[in-house]
């Protein structure tokens, strides 16, 4: 790589490679087109990032005409990309811009005017802009398709396909992706050119790293349950199925005291990163969310997810859970199920190739705190107990067992890579 690449990693503490980096990175130097598979967390970003970057170094791309493009699934992972080559652009003076929806498009016409030569978009609203005349792609001459699967499964295959139709036929193209199912398969057939594949790691099921735990709930103890793990001393991610229900618990949640917002597909931009930058600083300690965080979100030390509605398939489990335990830290993800809903989640869970620990639970139980580091929120729930009396066989008040743990053993075991200050959003295992 270009000596000042290196010296940008010895800047940010980078000394040794993450497995998928040290398989794909000889063979993209190398202009080679590269499928790889690693699960959430794996460090896929600079994987191809790095590659990316080395490549065009010393191009200066001309108005509205990147040299190279890189596609993601969501805003946030956007964002996420583009925070983590930063300091790697600027390294070797290459440009970055990003276009996403949600923010005004004129503003993001201007940047490509004045010259990007990585663009980091999301298919919409790149096609917008191109369709504008404000972008066009043939002067891409690396093409990196990041989370392929994610956007194949939210309807985005066709968008894809028309883009990648723009960029130039002898070009180098990579392909990253969690999994490789018979979409991303059809992608990589007809756009990718005789390419080395790179998958290494295991299953997602078959980390070590993680635990997995089916808490068996009541429907009269859901709520309740929910709110104790929620007050647990440290950062959680509750997933929920839809976006009226996300706000519905967060109304819920600040009413006992706890720090919570919400992260959907109905917030403004501006509203998504506020929740976000909440929960980087911690001033949020509880995030809720629909699926549009289980991808491109990371945050540094986070040991516990925990999915308030089971996901509708193992896909969304998979890409949920990756929250944690990433970079081989520890973690926790935890499923509240109902009694209606124990067979679909136990066929999930054959799927995802993961054998869980099965407990039923009640608010207040030990084996919730041992598990989640549940505690009784301050405040007492509106039709609950008398504020200051704890319901019977209350958890301590003290941070995480099992979980709590985790994370701290996790940090022991931790490479360079991965050391970053607690209040700062990681930009290496993206």
């Amino acid at each position: 790589m270009p000596a000042p690449l290196l010296a940008a990693l010895a800047r940010q503490g980078v000394t040794a490679p993450f497995p998928i980096q040290a398989a794909s990175l000889p063979n993209a130097l190398a202009g080679r087109d590269v499928l790889g598979r690693g699960r959430t967390g794996s460090g896929k970003t600079l994987a191809f990032g790095l590659a990316v970057l080395a490549r065009t170094a010393g191009h200066r791309a001309g108005p509205g005409a990147p040299s190279a493009l890189v596609l993601v699934p969501t805003r946030e992972l956007a964002q996420q990309v583009a925070g983590a080559l930063a300091p790697y652009a600027d390294a070797v003076g290459l440009r970055l811009a990003t276009v996403v929806g949600g923010l005004p498009i004129g503003r993001q016409a201007s940047a490509l005017k004045s010259g990007a030569d990585v663009l980091i978009a999301t298919p919409g609203r790149l096609a917008d802009l191109i369709e504008r005349g404000d972008c066009r792609l043939g002067e891409v001459g690396i093409t990196v398709l990041d989370e392929a699967d994610q956007m194949t499964d939210m309807g985005f295959l066709p968008q894809v396909t028309r883009l990648l139709e723009q960029t130039p036929r002898g070009g180098q193209r990579m392909l990253f992706s969690a999994t490789l199912d018979r979409n991303v398969d059809q992608l990589v057939r007809r756009f990718l050119s005789d390419p080395v594949t790179h998958s290494v790691d295991p299953p997602a099921g078959a980390v070590a790293t993680m635990e997995h735990h089916l808490l068996h709930v009541t429907d009269t103890d859901k709520h309740e349950t929910t709110a104790h793990i929620a007050a647990r001393a440290d950062r959680v991610i509750m997933f929920v199925g839809k976006k009226h229900a996300a706000d519905r618990l967060v109304r819920k949640l600040t009413s006992r005291g706890i720090r919570a917002a919400a992260l959907h597909g109905g917030k403004t931009q501006s509203q998504r990163n506020r929740a976000l930058n909440g929960f980087h600083t911690e001033d949020v300690t509880v995030l809720v969310a629909t699926n549009v965080a289980a991808r491109g979100i990371h945050i540094d030390d986070l040991d516990l997810v925990v999915n308030v509605d089971p996901p509708a398939d193992h896909k969304d489990y998979l890409h949920r859970g990756g929250r944690t335990a990433r970079a081989g830290r520890t973690g926790t993800v935890v499923t509240l199920v109902l009694p209606d809903q124990r067979r679909e989640m136990n066929d999930l869970m054959a799927k995802a190739g993961i054998t869980p620990r099965t407990a039923s639970v009640r608010p207040g139980d030990p084996e919730l705190a041992r598990i989640t580091g549940a505690r009784t929120p301050v405040r007492a729930a509106a039709t609950g107990t008398a504020p200051g009396r704890k319901p019977r066989n209350a958890a301590p008040a003290a941070p995480a067992g099992k979980a709590g743990k985790a994370g701290k053993a996790g940090k022991a075991r931790a490479t360079t890579q991965e050391r970053r200050p607690r209040r700062r959003a990681s930009s290496l295992n993206s």
